[in-house]
């Protein structure tokens, strides 16, 4: 804190005479200013979590995620919660939104967040098991997902990411959807459904949040973009080129926020994966990416993957590359 400027002018030369109120303010101010510095400095002036502003991507032409456009700071705007708060693991928190959306620069825009998976899904096999039609073939209506060797699940990781995630594209001023929330619901939602939720809501953007269970040694994060699908229920063909431009920025901001590497086994170092047998993908309409944050079953990637602090660098990531492309000329 500077201590420079018309607040802190220095005292002007004493006069030979003053009064005795003059000698009880006198006394006062420097006690009260102290008082003021000591309580802005523990947080008492209701500053809220810190002001960030985005750096620009470094520039290379090694890598699409080094060219991957440049992202839109996420710092709270003037309509953000004064409440809202960094907590003591990284965790962005504060009085939740009563409203669709505020009135920041992604007011009138939709996103829909999709956690991965469900804890429920353990305690519903054969509802989760039930084959659902994804346009190319059937598959599974939902997985139980991974969990780290000490535990840690992939759906618990999901939300909480998610609500991080949703907390700051809110303070954006975006009407932000979720496929699941809190308990709700026991199971699922099946792939098909995850998808439709993005589709009835003419989502803007839609990001399935997930993390992978792959070998120790493989690391890193991974970006999962819809490949065109021409096929029953399914046809990608109108939002390839979009979910595309969005996994590029995500990708891009994530790297660049959290320091995960793209993934060492997928993606030949781009951090970018092209698919077509997911059902999320397969059947949206709107633009739609998966994004695998990282390797539970990697003992380094987990430690980040278990870290608050770490989650909210993840939220952060996603949200710069989500608000890039929403605001994309």
């Amino acid at each position: 804190m500077s201590y420079t400027g018309p607040e802190f002018d220095p005292p002007q030369q004493r006069r030979p005479r003053r009064g005795p109120l003059t000698v009880a303010l006198a006394a006062l101010v420097p006690g009260a200013l102290l008082g003021w510095l000591v309580y802005e400095e523990v947080g008492g002036g209701g500053s809220g979590a810190e002001v960030r502003t985005a750096s620009p991507a470094p520039a290379s032409s090694a890598s699409p995620l080094s060219s991957a456009p440049g992202s839109a700071s996420t710092a709270a705007s003037p309509d953000a919660s004064p409440h809202a708060s960094a907590g003591d693991d990284g965790k962005v928190s504060g009085t939740p939104s009563d409203r669709p959306g505020g009135t920041g620069p992604l007011k009138g825009k939709v996103v829909v967040i999709d956690p991965g998976h469900n804890p429920g899904n353990f305690r519903h096999t054969a509802e989760i098991n039930r084959q659902v039609d994804i346009g190319t073939n059937h598959k599974e209506c939902d997985t139980t997902g991974t969990s780290t060797n000490d535990g840690y699940t992939e759906a618990r990781f999901s939300m909480d990411v998610a609500h991080r995630l949703r907390t700051l594209l809110e303070r954006q001023g975006a009407t932000v959807k979720l496929t699941r929330d809190g308990d709700s619901p026991a199971w699922g939602p099946c792939v098909d459904e995850r998808a439709r939720i993005g589709n009835t809501a003419r989502a803007d953007a839609a990001v399935s949040i997930h993390a992978d269970g792959s070998a120790e040694g493989d690391r890193g994060f991974h970006v999962i973009l819809p490949g065109s699908v021409h096929a029953g229920a399914a046809d990608t063909r109108p939002i390839v080129g979009s979910s595309h431009e969005l996994g590029v920025r995500i990708a891009g901001t994530f790297l660049r926020e959290t320091g995960e590497p793209p993934s060492n086994y997928l993606g030949e170092g781009t951090g970018l994966v092209t698919r077509t047998d997911l059902g999320g993908l397969n059947l949206s309409t709107v633009p739609k990416v998966f994004i695998e944050c990282g390797n539970m079953r990697d003992s380094k990637d987990a430690a980040l993957l278990t870290s608050g602090a770490w989650r909210q660098k993840a939220a952060q990531g996603i949200s710069e590359g989500i608000v890039s492309f929403l605001r994309r000329s």
